[in-house]
């Protein structure tokens, strides 16, 4: 852990700064700036291995429409960048916290990497990155690395290297192995096929049904404006936040799946089912090495949801994925039970928390508390389904929007 405490005395102005780390192999480079470049992150994410949620163009459509105090932190090797790490600098009462941009936006988090680095990456290797941070930037208390990933494409993630826990989330997956037909006869197939069949059927009698892929920045725009009205909906009835509800956060989304397509194999992807010419079901993807990621989902709750849309939307997008060759389709986190009829694959996240300043220690020290409990409740189901419903209870009882307190 590296304490900072020593260097609060105030906040420093905003700056362009260079630090190099003591140590000469490897050098720990940060810069920092209202206005940072985001090229050489750009640059070194094309020979390295990364997230979709560490992506070009996922940190830089985050930078440009939220605009947030951000820094981008790189350890170099030899004089070449190996790492780099893309980081938003908010605050939480007291606490001025840098973590992942997009908050819980971005899971399965692995920021760019050289291979070879990743491989030998060490504790002591991480602790000069934290040790540049903290130099640059005293005013943060601390680092964040939520939601980490520990590999993807058989490269290892070199945050990990550091004292690290899993996070209260659990990401349910399927093991896509074998093709579509060897995944049904492990997971109910023959009750699947049927009930597809039947959604078919009654979708034709709605007026007819088509499976839509984005492919234009039109199509990119009405399936996420479907998405969002269908989400706030949801929401709503579930008496949580709505995380996509924010203008600066719709923005980003639109941004990020228009960019994809420019891209020869765009990584990121949305898909709708259509019925009777409305959209009744939509999923965002995103697409590493090996992985269909669902990013997000929602459905429409009118007189077609009694034929689950979604359903019949994920049995397609499975089978499109074992046709494509990818080896694991991943729901992302969270453990609901339409997940659950497909999965086969539990894959654990894992946090780590670098505390820069004496007030980083004590809010570590709490969120490891606040972590044990929230995977307490979300691993326990009969505690889960109880605390899902006092959600709803009280979103029913609470006044209609407008109305006096």
């Amino acid at each position: 852990m590296v304490d900072a405490a020593a260097s609060l005395r105030g906040t420093p102005e905003r700056r362009e700064a260079t630090v190099a780390a003591s140590r000469a192999d490897p050098s720990a480079e940060i810069a920092v700036s209202v206005n940072t470049d985001l090229a050489a992150y750009a640059e070194l994410a094309r020979r390295a291995v990364f997230s979709p949620s560490q992506s070009p163009i996922w940190i830089g459509n985050w930078t440009r429409h939220l605009g947030p105090d951000f820094l981008v932190a790189t350890l170099a090797r030899g004089g070449e960048t190996v790492l780099s790490v893309a980081l938003e600098v908010t605050r939480k009462g007291p606490l001025r916290i840098a973590s992942f941009m997009s908050g819980r936006h971005a899971n399965g988090n692995l920021p760019p990497v050289v291979p070879e680095f990743a491989a030998r990456a060490s504790a002591a290797d991480m602790r000069v990155l934290a040790a540049a941070i903290a130099r640059t930037r005293p005013d943060i208390d601390l680092v964040a690395f939520d939601r980490l990933a520990s590999a993807i494409g058989g490269v290892a993630n070199p945050l990990l290297a550091l004292p690290h826990r899993p996070s209260p989330n659990l990401s349910l997956a399927v093991d896509l192995h074998g093709g579509f037909d060897a995944l049904l006869s492990r997971t109910s197939g023959k009750r699947k096929r049927k009930k597809h069949r039947s959604q078919t059927r009654k979708f034709e009698k709605a007026g007819g049904f088509r499976r839509i892929e984005a492919k234009t920045e039109a199509e990119t725009n009405a399936l996420l404006d479907a998405f969002f009205a269908m989400k706030e909906v949801r929401f709503r009835k579930m008496g949580i936040p709505n995380v996509f509800g924010e203008a600066e956060v719709r923005s980003f989304f639109r941004g990020i799946f228009a960019d994809a397509l420019h891209e020869p194999a765009p990584s990121f992807v949305l898909h709708a089912l259509e019925v009777g010419g409305k959209i009744r079901a939509a999923t965002g993807s995103s697409r590493s090495a090996e992985s269909l990621i669902c990013e997000f989902g929602a459905i429409a709750d009118d007189d077609v949801a009694f034929a689950s849309p979604g359903e019949f939307l994920f049995f397609d997008n499975i089978k499109e994925a074992c046709e494509q060759g990818y080896a694991v389709y991943d729901f992302s986190v969270g453990d609901e039970p339409y997940k659950r009829l497909w999965c086969d694959l539990e894959i654990s996240q894992f946090d780590v928390l670098v505390p820069l300043t004496a007030k980083g220690h004590a809010a570590a020290a709490t969120m490891r508390l606040t972590n044990r409990a929230k995977a307490f409740v979300k691993n326990n189901r009969f505690v889960w389904k109880l605390v899902k419903a006092l959600r709803r209870k009280t979103a029913d009882a609470a006044p209609p929007e407008g109305a006096e307190d």
